[in-house]
């Protein structure tokens, strides 16, 4: 090894044996709040504190592309970050956080194996996420499935396949038409990329099977909202809307699901009934439950803190991403969206804030301008409003996807490489059966930091 090479691993580690007199900042969650906090406190800091980040999973998973995990884009590694490559310097946690004590600022998790521990903290970077959103809807909990990690993203890409298979092989017609037909309810940004993703990757799995040439592929996009992205300009909602009817999406907005049976789903405002034996949920998240727990004043199961993300009363702790209520300077009287790029600046600022705290650089409050939203829908098609510039077809995928390059912590040239790989080969249409359905239920979906 290079005298460089020493020099530069010695500076990236705290000093021998002065952990136990250095401060113990801890990062719960490693999503894109934590893990971005976890890189500032680890540049900002530079061995003057000790970094502890703990997290359910070891790698960071950049959500966005995770439709494209399940249409078999790219391979579900693509676009897991292994924490301890991406976050060098801090001590990695793999565990589940179980309870925090504000008082005694300790940390207390369990580990995958049932093991326990517990650790205190002089700060703490509250970052843990969130989860699907359940609404009361009769069966849901019991037929639907989520979106929300890599097990639910290999889940539905075997399932779409299998569907297709069996559809392939069965001798009724109308067992035919419920196997190729795929409801997703929720048109944001995770529904609207399932359904346009997945009506193309279905619809080249029936074209290999000769028996399913006149049974046609259907799937269905319901919201109660009165367009797709209603989050978005109306114009990249309108973008979305005409390349899912493109693809054959039954686009249906003002209607929901009333009530999910084993075999069709009930629909709202009308006795329809459609026979199908997919259900994807995508209605929204809501932030972990473990917020709630805490005592702590909350608005929505999110934390209140104030612009500099700390909690009221208690200075030690900062909160940032789905899991905080941080007030939107832009929108007086309303709290920032839960998004991902909401997340990431927020957790720059957690890190800046409690680097300042221990007496390094000086603090700031959250303002953002926005800066545009990009969504991928496949293929050459995405829709991109950077900076308010409203893109649609081959110039938005360009954006989008170089976007998602830039915003990835890793794995980059990997991503890309997968991207150029599916412009020219097919895709291999495979169900390897490594998640069953009983393993991603709706309701026990696990936390994702964020």
């Amino acid at each position: 090894m290079a005298i460089a090479d020493v020099v530069r691993k010695v500076r990236r580690q705290p000093p021998p044996g002065s952990g136990d007199n250095l401060p113990h900042v801890v990062v719960v969650g490693a999503g894109f709040a934590g893990h971005t906090a976890a890189k500032g406190l680890l540049r900002r800091l530079r061995g003057r504190a000790r970094i502890t980040v703990i997290d359910q999973n070891d790698h960071f998973l950049y959500l966005p592309l995770l439709p494209e995990v399940a249409v078999g884009t790219l391979e579900p590694r693509r676009i897991a970050v292994p924490l301890v490559q991406s976050l060098r310097g801090a001590e990695i946690v793999v565990g589940e956080v179980k309870h925090i004590d504000v008082d005694a600022r300790t940390v207390t998790w369990t580990d995958q194996e049932g093991g326990t521990g517990q650790v205190s903290y002089d700060r703490l970077v509250l970052a843990v996420g969130s989860v699907n959103k359940l609404l009361p809807v009769p069966g849901v909990a019991e037929y639907a499935h989520g979106f929300r990690g890599l097990p639910e993203a290999l889940y539905l890409r075997d399932h779409m396949t299998r569907q297709i298979e069996l559809a392939a092989t069965a001798s009724d017609p109308a067992e035919k038409a419920s196997r190729c037909t795929f409801v997703v309810v929720g048109a944001g940004y995770t529904g609207t990329e399932v359904a346009a993703q997945g009506a193309s990757f279905t619809a080249q799995l029936a074209k290999d099977h000769p028996s399913l040439r006149d049974v046609p592929v259907r799937w269905m996009l319901l919201d109660i909202a009165k367009r797709v992205l209603p989050e978005l300009d109306e114009r990249l909602s309108h973008t979305a809307d005409a390349v899912l009817r493109e693809r054959g999406v039954e686009v249906r907005m003002g209607q929901s699901v009333a009530e999910a049976l084993p075999k069709c789903v009930r629909l709202t405002d009308s006795d329809e009934e459609v026979p199908t034996h997919t259900l994807i949920w995508c209605v929204g998240v809501r932030p972990d439950p473990i917020v709630e727990d805490l005592g702590l004043p909350a608005e929505r199961g999110r934390l209140v803190v104030g612009t500099d993300l700390a909690v009221a009363g208690h200075p030690d702790i900062v909160a940032c991403g789905d899991a905080a209520a941080v007030p939107d300077v832009t929108r007086p009287g309303s709290a920032t969206a839960m998004t991902a790029q909401h997340a990431t600046r927020q957790g720059a600022l957690a890190a800046r804030n409690v680097a300042a705290s221990l007496g390094h650089g000086a603090p700031r409050a959250y303002k953002h301008s926005d800066l545009g939203f990009v969504v991928e829908l496949g293929g050459v098609d995405a829709a991109a409003n950077p900076l308010g510039v409203p893109l649609s077809g081959l110039p938005a995928t360009a954006v989008t996807r170089g976007y998602h390059l830039l915003s990835m912590p890793g794995n980059r040239i990997r991503v890309a490489t997968d991207w150029l790989l599916d412009a020219v080969l097919p895709r291999q249409a495979v169900a390897l059966g490594v998640v069953r359905g009983q393993h991603v239920p709706l309701d026990t979906s696990p936390a994702k930091a964020g």
